[in-house]
């Protein structure tokens, strides 16, 4: 099966040797997602909610170079840094994925690479359409 590897130019990419997504046959791996722009600048300030809201916007768009949707998707790992927080990232979710209804995971974790991230998210997606 071929594979094709995704990059979103981030600098970060070339250090940790690593892609934004990676698509395999007709699964889509989603890196982890942060709430930062093409600029690296934070999108969403201290909201839970809409840092939430950007990383999905975000994974949306790369799961569409590669083929698939969000309807594809059948995981996200939401790592956060306050779980007392949940339903703020929950409602974001909960706005794309109520339908979906993909499974997921909540951790709370104890700092991610930058302070002023709250949340990162993984997705996994499965394309089933031609």
């Amino acid at each position: 099966m071929e594979r094709i590897n995704f990059s979103s130019g981030a600098k970060w990419e070339e250090i940790v040797g690593y892609s934004r997504a990676v698509k395999v046959g007709n699964t889509v791996e989603v890196t982890g997602t942060v709430a930062v722009d093409d600029n690296s600048n934070l999108v969403g300030g201290d909201s839970a909610y809409e840092q939430t809201r950007y990383v999905i916007q975000k994974i949306e768009k790369v799961l569409e170079r590669a083929g698939a949707s969000l309807k594809d998707v059948v995981r996200t790992r939401i790592f956060v840094t306050d779980i007392s927080r949940w339903e703020e990232y929950g409602k974001a979710h909960g706005e794309f994925f109520r339908e979906i209804r993909p499974c997921t995971t909540m951790v709370e974790i104890s700092k991610l690479i930058a302070p002023e991230y709250l949340v990162e998210i993984e997705a996994t997606a499965i394309i089933t359409h031609a």
